[in-house]
């Protein structure tokens, strides 16, 4: 795809919209290789280079003026595949943020993922805006057997990454996100030598016995859905035994690191 690799590193922003992604909106991304905005996050810079969004994701709320030459729009057609070699959508979870997750991580075969704007930590009240552009659907909170635990699938999403040789890091400042992966600040991701230190990190926050047991479960239970289409036939699967392989994935984050 034609992706600059900065600094000798490949280096993939995410960006959410939750309220603290305009903290994105004057940072200098020249240490990043590429930007990418899910759904309405386009909207928070102008020099993003894709755009990933799902089939229902309103047409008036796409970007209504030419995009740049540089700049991508991605749907099913393209995040389906990547996301059905890593196990399907099922196990991944039906939501955006880690369906982009999986796609840039076999699409642009990044060193490093940062996420900013996904921690999925929703007000309790319509007080304060649920995302950058006010209030808006708090699509991974819907009633989704793919979703019952957000902490166990960025589990998933952390393991599998690692065996790419991938780091995935948050650089939210928020206390709270359903994000477990290892917080990183700009300024960590601007030296290249680090990627060695996230990687370690992993290491440190994963097992791999636990790691080997829920990609087993998964394997066994073989709930895959090619089309990604996995709500026509939610009938066929099995709430509870979804939730115990969430539970394996979350045993698999070492205690000292929760």
């Amino acid at each position: 795809m034609g992706v600059h690799v900065a600094n000798g590193l490949n280096v993939v922003l995410i960006i959410g919209s939750a309220p603290d992604a305009v903290r994105a909106r004057h940072w200098d991304l020249s240490g990043f290789s590429a930007c990418v905005v899910i759904n309405n996050a386009w909207q928070i810079r102008e020099d993003w280079d894709f755009l990933i969004y799902a089939d229902d994701f309103p047409v008036e709320r796409r970007p209504t003026a030419a995009i740049r030459s540089h700049q991508k729009l991605v749907t099913s057609n393209e995040f389906v595949p990547e996301q059905n070699r890593f196990g399907g959508f099922v196990y991944a979870g039906g939501t955006m943020s880690y369906t982009t997750g999986y796609w840039a991580l076999g699409a642009l075969k990044p060193d490093v993922i940062a996420y900013l704007g996904c921690d999925m930590v929703y007000p309790a009240t319509q007080a304060t805006d649920s995302h950058f552009y006010g209030q808006g659907q708090a699509d991974p909170l819907r009633p989704d057997i793919t979703l019952q635990s957000l902490q166990a699938k960025s589990v998933r999403l952390m393991a599998i990454a690692r065996a790419q040789q991938c780091a995935v890091v948050n650089l939210s400042e928020l206390d709270d996100s359903k994000l477990l992966f290892p917080r990183s600040s700009l300024s960590q991701l601007a030296v290249p030598s680090h990627l060695p230190e996230f990687l370690a990190e992993h290491a440190a926050y994963l097992s791999t016995e636990a790691i080997s047991q829920a990609s087993k479960a998964e394997a066994a239970l073989g709930y895959m859905v090619p089309s990604g289409r996995y709500w026509e036939v939610i009938d066929e699967f099995d709430k509870d035994k979804l939730s115990a392989i969430d539970a394996l994935w979350l045993q698999a984050l070492e205690p000292t690191c929760v």
